[in-house]
């Protein structure tokens, strides 16, 4: 068992852990969440022995394996299957010993050798890169051919290869895409060891942790059940302490009040000074806090187009060197929304380029609205950002001949006000860079919004505040990510990037997850009648068919509305003219004119009206 202790630690004049105390039970698989900069990874590194605290202690089992990912990536010659094997040490200490050994240490070697499974071994290795997204091939390459993404898959690899007793896995999906996050996931649920997990993934925390430890201003809670069950034990206890506050309150207030009027009377003397004591021994229950978290701003477009934006029939899309993806045949819907599917390295971001007009089509014909307007996130374009300037100044690049008070109205409306508008990107965490170069690509109100892993660095609730305003944003959006709730929460139609093409995909996550977990070999499990995907595949088909159908009406409805304005506005000034009563008397017949033109706008509104309820009870009804 992990037993933590009364542990401190502080940074500067910034208290990180103050006084966090916790115990965790063999096997359990923990969940470390808190906000960005809680102070989860100095934790690990204090269980890890490489801080050395103000106070408390750490106390593991003697003899306890602790393993973590490793901080370098691989990146020697070695192939991938030999780094991941050199991870167990034990293993690899034996069988170097077995070579020179004979008689009794060797039998003694061979009988460990088979007692930790060290011939099985390869093959469990070899699966566990597979599942990461290594096929055979890639395998048997050395490290050194691979970017710094897939070489943290290996190092994480090495670790889940080494199966210690107490595994620390900080964001481990951040490298990974949908498919390895899957497997990941199955991984851990039957993970035989005790596993602690730095996540902002809410589906992981739900379905592979049965604890979670949360930290917030310095203390430890360890909860039991996944986070859906921990958000709801928080809620409720935060409803709890804000009544116990405010009765508390209401009760010192009342105390505070007959001291006051009879502390200088005689006759009270005594009961006054007995609530004096008392106050002094109301241990004070603290206010609720709740750090408030900046929404994402995702201005929609001022003017829709008409569907399709995106027509595709037939289209090639790659390279001049090579076709990454052909034979495809799609459109896009002014308010669509679509998750992206399939492995890193099938084409997904080759297929955003071209949807997004950064890369024009090999062959076929492609038609885009002339119009549209596009804007692209994507995790690498942090780069882009200007380290030594501000997001004021950022902004500002964007809004050059406005007053600066408006300038910096715009960047607060990023999430940047006041000195956090003046700070260098170079001293934004990862999730505030990914928060400010979001609301730049999206600042003009775009068509069509891509985004290719936008939830990397950012924090539970943040996650949350990215989905509520991709729901409120109402142009269509490309979805790439790893994180399943954002796509299950924000996404209607997913598309499957693979074998050279892109495709509707015929199910929904559930289905997708079974099909990763069978193999290429083996279609995704399906019982009884039910069609092909599912209901929820269904019901999100239906949708999107809604959508595109109820398109024209949504338009018609727009130019009503705008007509009605129009119609109200001049009323209101004719009104405005004729309100004093002094226009009959001025000029009679300019009056009667004003009066008719009256009387014209307010019937041209009342039939703009009719017509609108009639229009707008029809989309009501469609869409059920």
């Amino acid at each position: 068992m992990l037993r933590v202790n009364d542990l401190t630690y502080r940074i500067g004049e910034r208290l990180i852990l103050d006084g966090a105390t916790f115990s965790i039970p063999d096997r359990a698989r923990v969940g470390l969440v808190g906000r960005n900069g809680a102070g989860k990874t100095t934790l690990f590194r204090a269980i890890l022995g490489e801080l050395p605290t103000e106070g408390g202690t750490v106390s593991v089992p003697k003899g306890m394996r602790i393993g973590a990912v490793a901080q370098e990536a691989p990146a020697g010659p070695e192939t991938l299957h030999a780094v991941v094997l050199a991870a167990d040490l034990e293993r690899a200490r034996l069988m170097a010993e077995a070579e020179g050994a004979d008689g009794v240490r060797r039998a003694e070697i061979e009988t460990r050798l088979v007692d930790i499974g060290a011939h099985s071994a390869p093959a469990r290795a070899a699966a566990i890169l597979h599942g990461l997204g290594f096929d055979a091939a890639a395998q048997g390459r050395p490290c050194a051919d691979f970017s710094g993404g897939w070489r943290m898959r290996v190092a994480l690899a090495a670790v889940l290869f080494s199966e210690p007793d107490l595994l620390l896995l900080d964001e481990p999906t951040n490298y990974l895409d949908i498919e390895g996050t899957i497997w990941l996931y199955d991984y851990l649920e039957r993970y035989p060891r005790t596993a602690i997990i730095i996540s902002h993934d809410r589906d992981l925390l739900d379905e592979c942790v049965d604890h979670i430890l949360h930290l917030d201003r310095g203390r430890l809670t360890i909860y039991r059940g996944g986070y859906t069950s921990f958000a709801r034990q928080v809620a409720e206890k935060r409803v709890l302490q804000a009544k116990a506050k405010a009765k508390q309150d209401a009760e010192r207030a009342h105390l505070q009040s007959f001291v006051d009027r009879f502390k200088a009377k005689a006759t009270k003397a005594r009961q006054a000074q007995s609530r004096v004591k008392r106050l002094a021994k109301m241990e004070i229950i603290a206010s609720v806090i709740e750090d408030d978290v900046p929404a994402f701003r995702l201005p929609s477009p001022e003017r829709p187009l008409s569907p399709p934006i995106v027509a595709m029939e037939r289209v090639q899309a790659g390279y001049a060197d090579r076709i990454v993806l052909s034979g495809l045949n799609l459109s896009l819907a002014p308010d669509d929304r679509v998750a992206l599917l399939g492995a890193n390295g099938n084409g997904k971001s080759t297929f955003c380029k071209l949807i997004g007009g950064r890369l024009p089509p090999l062959s076929g014909e492609m038609r885009r609205s002339g119009k549209m307007e596009v804007a692209y996130f994507a995790q690498h374009q942090l780069d882009e950002l200007r380290p030594s300037e501000s997001a004021y100044a950022h902004v500002r690049e964007l809004m050059p001949d406005v007053p600066e008070a408006k300038a910096r109205a715009a960047a607060a409306r990023l999430g940047f006000s006041g000195t956090k508008s003046e700070t260098p990107v170079s001293q934004l965490s990862g999730g505030e860079k990914a928060r400010l170069l979001m609301g730049l690509a999206a600042f003009r109100g775009p068509h069509l919004l891509i985004l290719d892993e936008p939830t990397n660095h950012l924090d539970i609730e943040s996650r949350q505040a990215l989905v509520e305003a991709i729901n409120d944003y109402e142009g269509a959006v490309i979805l790439v990510s790893h994180d399943r709730f954002l796509v299950e929460a924000c996404a209607d139609r997913l598309w499957l990037v693979a074998d050279g093409s892109v495709k509707a995909f015929d199910g929904d996550m559930d289905d997708y997850r079974r099909l990763v977990l069978a193999g290429p070999e083996r279609g995704p499990e399906r019982g009884g009648s039910e069609p092909a995907g599912g209901v929820k595949a269904m019901e999100r088909r239906s949708n999107a068919e809604r959508r595109i159908a109820l398109a024209p009406l949504r338009k018609k409805l727009e130019g009503i509305e705008a007509r009605m304005k129009r119609l109200s506005e001049a009323i209101a000034k004719i009104d405005a003219a004729l309100g004093d009563g002094s226009a009959f008397l001025a000029n009679p017949v300019k009056a009667g004119e004003l009066s008719k033109m009256r009387a014209d706008a307010a019937s041209a509104l009342e039939a703009a009206e009719e017509e609108w309820l009639e229009i707008s009870g029809a989309i009501e009804g469609a869409e059920g």
